[in-house]
């Protein structure tokens, strides 16, 4: 089991500085990964200072060795497949292969993409992120790319330097469940990140879901894949290291493989620092 820190990219830590005070203060705490939003607009937290992700995490890159860093998620449809690919494959580079991509629509889907004057319609947007990943897996080898498909083409383009994990860092997939179609998607690369209708963020899940949500993840999954593929989960959990435990145990036995810590969205503490601060400090859970 792993365990990682999971904090927004507003408020206190739109700041890369508190964000490389959070990501030293995990590493040196004994978590094993610091996982931020990207968001650019969020109207239920209007009014905040918003930090670029990619920035937040080069500063978080700096000040570690060891844990993992990322984003929990990125709307790859909000991006231009090439701008983003560069982004992360400098991350890669610069943390020594520790980036972990996590891909998803993202949201809200009307202040993310209908206030910019993007499109809104679901199915066209898992279309764009569909054909975005498999770009990403692409531009991220550092071979030549010529692609041409429904929302995007490449005329012979190679984008140096290549991520420093090959064929590429791991890309875990968000979605919300009970529904299928964003759990089909993660069966296809490296790992699912779900929320649940039932548990929103920061809420623990109930672990018949998360039972369910492997099993069914589990028979997707195509015959022959050969790479790990990760279950994570997300919610707060108290400091007390016996009562995290008496949440997170039955989890990892319905087999979730990382547990995300996360503050409760609606609450005061969600983008302040020195709560996060001492949660952090407390270390995570062992089981």
């Amino acid at each position: 089991m792993h365990f990682s820190i999971n904090i927004p990219n507003f408020g206190d830590f739109a700041d890369p500085r508190n964000v490389a005070t959070v990501a030293a203060a995990a590493e040196q705490a004994g978590w094993d990964g610091l996982f931020v939003w990207d968001h650019v607009l969020h109207r239920q937290h209007q009014g905040r200072p918003f930090g670029d992700p990619w920035m937040l995490l080069t500063a978080a890159a700096l000040a570690t060795s060891r844990i993992r860093l990322g984003t929990l998620l990125t709307p790859v449809p909000r991006y231009h497949p090439q701008q983003l690919a560069r982004q992360v494959a400098t991350l890669d580079q610069l943390s020594h292969g520790r980036a972990t991509f996590a891909a998803g629509l993202g949201g809200p889907i009307d202040d993310e993409y209908r206030s910019f004057g993007d499109t809104a319609a679901p199915r066209l947007l898992a279309e764009r992120l569909d054909e975005g990943l498999d770009l990403l897996r692409s531009f991220w080898t550092g071979d030549p790319v010529n692609h041409r498909g429904r929302h995007y083409e490449v005329h012979d383009v190679t984008l140096l330097p290549a991520t420093a994990q090959q064929p590429h860092p791991p890309v875990w997939i968000g979605g919300f469940w009970p529904h299928r179609a964003p759990m089909r998607r993660a069966a296809r690369w490296d790992g699912a990140v779900p929320l649940f209708e039932t548990a929103r963020h920061g809420h623990v899940p109930d672990v018949a879901e998360v039972r369910e949500l492997v099993d069914y993840v589990r028979k997707c999954r195509p015959a022959t894949a050969e790479r790990p593929f990760e279950f994570v989960i997300g919610g707060a959990t108290p400091s007390d290291a016996a009562k995290a435990r008496d949440v997170i145990g039955p989890l990892h036995e319905a087999g979730a493989t990382w547990w995300d810590e996360r503050q409760i969205q609606t609450g005061p503490d969600l983008d302040r620092l020195p709560p996060v601060l001492r949660r952090i400090e407390a270390g995570p859970p062992a089981l």
